[in-house]
């Protein structure tokens, strides 16, 4: 799968005219709990070319596939692809975001150029906002009962899903 999600980031680069710097797996692969009907949730960071920053009206700063943008080329049905503009991951990055955080930290990197993420990496324990990070989780252990553990059948998988946000803001 590795080989395939190296194709699809550099069609991405071709066909949406970026560079990519950093790719990582985050999602249940990533916490090391996939089970049999898992995706790759692949997650990327991105420069555009130069003109793209000079220009006064700014196209969009991510890219989703296949939910929301798409590839000439056959994609992995098990595959959701999503990258940030690095501009907007900065800004990020700078609120503590605890996705993006999870991101630099994750144990399946697929691909790195360049030193951007290790810098970001060496400066991230200065940035981290506690507080910040405490609500989104817990938010999302809420979120997550709500939406998984209210049914007639759980999957066990599930219960992690509400437990591992959990674990996280503590």
């Amino acid at each position: 799968m590795k080989d395939h999600i190296l194709q699809v980031i550099k069609q991405i680069e071709k066909e949406y005219e970026v560079k990519v710097l950093f790719t990582c797996e985050s999602g249940s692969r990533a916490w090391g709990f996939p089970s049999n009907d898992s995706d790759f949730d692949v997650r990327f960071i991105y420069v555009h070319k130069k003109d793209w920053y000079l220009s006064i009206d700014r196209g969009r700063d991510v890219i989703e596939i296949p939910a929301h943008d798409s590839l000439s080329i056959p994609m992995d049905q098990l595959l959701d692809v999503s990258g940030w503009e690095l501009t907007k991951t900065l800004k990020l990055f700078r609120k503590s975001n605890p996705p993006l955080l999870e991101w630099l930290r994750s144990g399946i990197v697929y691909y790195k150029a360049y030193s951007t993420i290790d810098k970001m990496r060496a400066f991230d324990t200065r940035i981290f906002a506690p507080t910040s990070c405490l609500h989104h989780y817990l938010n999302m252990a809420k979120g997550n009962y709500r939406d998984y553990l209210n049914g007639q059948e759980v999957k066990i998988k599930n219960y992690f899903y509400v437990l591992r946000p959990i674990l996280a803001a503590k």
